[in-house]
C-alpha cells in the first residue's frame, strides 16, 4: 500500500466518524469505534534496543552502545530483528484480544537527540554526540523498524523534537535557549535526515525552545517540520507534555487552551489525557473541525500503513518462533561484541583463554543484570553477566567474584549488611593474578527523571564526571594490592576512573549497557576470540574538565566539534588488537552535492580485524563560527592480517557547509580540508593511536 492510498482510505474512514469520535482517536489509548469496525489501539510502545515492557524479547545493547559500533548496517539489522519480534508479539496480542499499552506496533524510537553534555542521564538512549553519526544510525534504525514491504512492519518515531538533553529535574518546564546557528548545525540535522528517510512519526519534547513549548511550537512543528521538510506522518507529544504546557510552562491559562494550541500546531496525538479537553475547545471555537479531521487522518494513515484494517493482515505469518530466536541471539552477541570499546591496552590483552591463573572479578557490575539492560528495556530469557561470561570463556581459571561496593552509597556499621564490602573485594584482588574491575552505573543512577538525589546524581543526571566515591575507593584499593588490573566500565556516558587507576590499569574498556549477552561478549573480547573494533560515540572527558553550565544549550565548549582543551579519550577513538595503516588518500570527484574520496587501508598487525574508516571535514568561514571538524562519512572494512584494500567513501556536501546566523547552510568562504583515518584528526587521537590522519584539500 502506498502512503497516498493509505491516506485516501484514512480520509474515507474518518469521514464516517462524528466529530466526537474523531476527537476520541487523538489520545494514545484510542478507544474502539465498534460501529466502524475499529478496535481500540494503544499507540505507546518502546523498542529502542528490543521490544520493551511486554514480556520476553531479545535485549540488544542500548542505543549508545549501538552508536559505538559506528556501523549503520549492523544497527539496521538490529532494528529489523526488533520489528520482527514486535510483529510476532502483536500477532498473538491481537489473537487474544490484548490491546493494552506496549502491545502495539508504533515504537517511540529512535531517540536522536544530541548527547551534548556528559552529565545527562538519558544520553544512554541516544546514538551519541555527533549529528552525522546520529543521522546515519537513525536512518538505518528506522528503515529496519519499518521494513521495505508494502506495509510498515512497525512504525518508528524520531524523538524528542527538539533541543532536548536535560536537565531531568526540571525538564517539564525547562526552556532551552539556542540560536539559529546551533539549532540548524547541531540540534535539527538528525531530525531533518530521518524525516527525509520516511520516518512515520515525530515526538515533541517536554521543554520549551526559546520560550515556546515544543509540543505547541509553530516554528518547529508547522514552519519547519510540516512545511519546510514536508513531513506528512504523525506528531505525538511526549507523555503528559501537553498538560505540562499549562501546569509547568504557564504558557496558557487553561487545559482547554493548551489542547487547542497544540492541535492547531499539528500535534496529532496526545500521550496523556489533556486532549480530552478538545471537546470543550471545539465547542468554544478554539479549534476547527478541519483541524480535528486532519489530525485524525494523520493517525489513521499510520494505522492503515501498518495493515490493521486488511482482511489478511501483513506479516501475520511471523510467529513466536522468531521471538528470542537463535538468529536473534547470535545477532545480539555480535552487536555486543562490536560495541565494546578498548580505550587502553599496555600489550596486556588479549588474555589466554586457557589460562589457569587466579582471576578476581570485582565491582558493583560484576553480577549486575540491570547494567546489561540499560533502560527502556525488555526482559531477556537469559542474562550473561560479566562474571558469568568470564566463567564461560576462561574455563580453566580459578575465578573469584565479589561485589566490593555499591554503586554510590557506602554504609559503615550497617546492620542490614551489604553496606561496606570493600575488604571482601580487596582480599580476593590481593590473591589474584588478574583482577577485572567491573565498575560503572545502571539506570537507577543515570536515567530518566529518577527523582533520586544524592551527592553523585540528581534525578538521573550525574553531578560528577568521575566514578562515584565508593567505587573510586574500591578501585584504588584494588590497584594497591593487584598488579594486573583491567578496568571495565558499564554505563551510558563519560566517566573518568581517576589518574591513579587509569595509570595503574593494564587495560581500560568501555562496555556501555551491552545487552543481555554483554558479559559473554566482554569475555570474548578479553580472550581475543573477538578483536575489538568499536569507537567512542561521545567524548570521554577528564573528571575535572571545565564544562559549560549544564543548562546552557550553546554548543561552545561542547562535544568534540567545539571542545576547549583536550579530551581524555576523544570521540571516534578506539583501539584494536591489530594495527592499521592508511596511504594514498585521493580526491576522486567533487561535483555537485557529492564529494568522493578514496584511501588505501592496510591491516599491518598479526590478526584479522574490522576497521572503522572515518572522514572528517574542517572548513572555515569568515561569517560564522565553524566546528574544529565534522564527521562526514564512515565505512566499515574487514581485513585479514596483512591485507590491504582501497576504500571509497562518499560525502554529502550537506555536512561540509557552514551554517550561518540565520540557520542556512551555505558554501564556506574558506578552504575545505578532509581528513581520513581510523579516528578524528586531533592531537590526542594521533598520540594514542600513533599516526595522523591523511589530508585532502577540496
Amino acid at each position: 500500500m502506498t502512503k497516498a492510498q493509505a491516506r485516501q482510505k484514512a480520509k474515507e474512514l474518518v469521514a464516517k466518524m462524528t466529530v466526537e469520535e474523531r476527537l476520541s482517536q487523538l489520545v494514545y489509548n484510542s478507544p474502539a469505534i465498534e460501529r466502524l469496525g475499529i478496535d481500540e489501539y494503544n499507540w505507546w510502545n518502546e523498542g529502542s534496543h528490543g521490544v520493551a515492557r511486554a514480556g520476553t524479547a531479545t535485549v540488544f545493547p542500548h542505543a549508545i552502545a549501538m552508536g559505538a559500533t559506528f556501523d549503520p548496517d549492523l544497527v539496521g539489522e538490529v532494528a529489523d530483528a526488533i520489528s520482527t519480534e514486535g510483529r510476532a508479539k502483536y500477532n498473538k496480542h491481537v489473537k487474544y484480544g490484548d490491546h493494552d499499552i506496549f502491545k502495539g506496533l508504533t515504537f517511540w524510537a529512535p531517540n536522536i537527540n544530541i548527547f551534548r553534555d556528559p552529565h545527562w542521564g538519558r544520553g544512554q538512549e541516544t546514538f551519541g554526540e555527533d549529528p552525522f553519526l546520529t543521522s546515519q544510525l537513525g536512518i538505518s534504525f528506522i528503515n529496519g523498524i519499518q521494513g521495505k514491504g508494502d506495509f510498515y512492519k512497525a512504525a518508528a518515531c524520531s524523538k524528542h523534537y527538539a533541543v532536548h538533553s536535560g536537565p531531568e529535574k526540571n525538564r517539564y518546564g525547562f526552556n532551552s535557549v539556542t540560536d539559529m546557528h546551533d539549532l540548524w548545525e547541531t540540534y535539527l540535522p538528525a531530525f531533518e535526515k530521518t524525516v527525509e528517510a520516511g520516518v512515520a512519526g515525530v515526538m515533541g519534547a517536554y521543554n520549551s525552545m526559546n520560550g515556546v513549548p515544543c509540543c505547541a511550537h509553530s516554528y518547529l512543528l508547522v514552519d519547519v517540520l510540516r512545511k519546510k521538510w514536508n513531513f506528512d506522518g504523525y506528531i505525538v507529544s511526549d507523555c503528559d507534555a501537553i498538560g505540562d504546557i499549562y501546569k509547568f510552562h504557564k504558557y496558557v491559562n487553561s487545559l482547554t487552551e493548551v489542547a487547542a494550541v497544540s492541535l492547531k500546531n499539528t500535534c496529532d496525538l496526545n500521550c496523556g489525557g489533556t486532549y480530552g479537553a478538545l471537546v470543550d475547545a471545539y465547542e468554544q471555537d478554539l479549534v476547527t473541525e478541519d483541524e480535528i479531521t486532519a489530525a485524525a487522518e494523520n493517525v489513521f494513515t499510520i494505522r492503515y500503513l501498518l495493515g490493521e484494517f486488511e482482511e489478511v493482515r501483513p506479516y501475520s505469518d511471523i510467529g513466536l518462533d522468531k521471538l528470542d530466536s537463535k538468529e536473534h541471539r547470535a545477532l545480539n552477541l555480535k552487536t555486543a561484541e562490536q560495541c565494546i570499546t578498548l580505550l587502553k591496552n599496555n600489550n596486556f590483552l588479549p588474555l589466554d583463554k586457557n589460562t589457569d591463573k587466579k582471576i578476581a572479578v570485582i565491582g558493583p557490575n560484576a553480577l549486575s543484570v540491570t547494567a546489561l539492560e540499560g533502560n527502556y528495556n525488555g526482559y531477556a530469557s537469559e542474562y550473561v553477566t560479566v562474571a558469568d561470561g568470564i566463567r564461560r570463556v576462561f574455563t580453566n581459571a580459578d575465578i573469584k567474584v565479589e561485589k566490593g561496593c555499591n554503586y554510590c552509597m557506602e554504609h559503615l556499621n550497617y546492620c542490614s549488611g551489604f553496606g561496606n564490602m570493600l575488604s571482601d573485594g580487596v582480599a580476593i584482588a590481593a590473591e589474584a593474578d588478574i583482577t577485572i574491575l567491573a565498575l560503572g552505573l545502571d539506570c537507577s543512577i543515570e536515567g530518566e527523571d529518577t527523582g533520586f538525589v544524592d551527592d553523585y546524581t540528581t534525578s538521573g543526571d550525574k553531578n560528577s564526571l568521575y566514578l562515584p566515591a565508593t567505587q573510586q575507593k574500591l578501585a584504588e584499593a584494588v590497584c594497591d594490592v593487584c598488579e594486573n588490573v583491567v578496568v571495565v566500565l558499564m554505563c551510558g556516558s563519560s566517566i573518568d576512573v581517576g589518574e591513579k587507576v587509569r595509570n595503574h590499569a593494564k587495560a581500560v574498556i568501555h562496555s556501555w549497557y551491552p545487552g543481555s549477552l554483554g558479559g559473554l561478549a566482554l569475555a570474548n573480547v578479553l580472550s581475543g576470540e573477538v578483536n575489538p573494533s568499536a569507537r567512542l560515540p561521545i567524548t570521554i572527558y577528564r573528571g575535572d574538565h571545565d564544562m559549560p553550565d549544564f543548562e546552557d544549550y550553546s554548543m561552545k565548549g561542547r562535544t568534540y566539534r567545539y571542545i576547549e582543551g583536550d579530551a581524555l579519550y576523544p570521540f571516534g577513538f578506539g583501539l584494536s588488537y591489530t594495527n592499521y595503516k592508511y596511504d594514498n588518500a585521493k580526491l576522486v570527484s567533487a561535483d555537485g552535492e557529492k564529494i568522493t574520496v578514496s584511501a588505501e587501508v592496510e591491516n599491518a598487525g598479526g590478526i584479522a580485524g574490522k576497521e572503522i574508516v572515518q572522514v572528517y571535514a574542517a572548513y572555515t568561514d569568515s561569517r560564522v563560527v565553524t566546528p574544529h571538524w565534522q564527521l562526514c562519512s564512515l565505512k566499515s572494512v574487514n581485513l585479514e592480517a596483512d591485507e590491504k584494500k582501497e576504500i571509497t567513501l562518499d560525502i554529502d556536501r550537506y555536512w561540509v557547509k557552514a551554517v550561518n546566523v540565520d540557520g542556512e547552510r551555505v558554501e564556506p568562504d574558506g578552504k575545505i580540508t578532509l581528513y581520513i583515518g581510523g579516528h578524528q584528526p586531533d592531537s590526542v587521537s594521533d598520540k594514542l593511536l600513533g599516526y595522523p590522519c591523511l589530508k585532502i584539500e577540496v
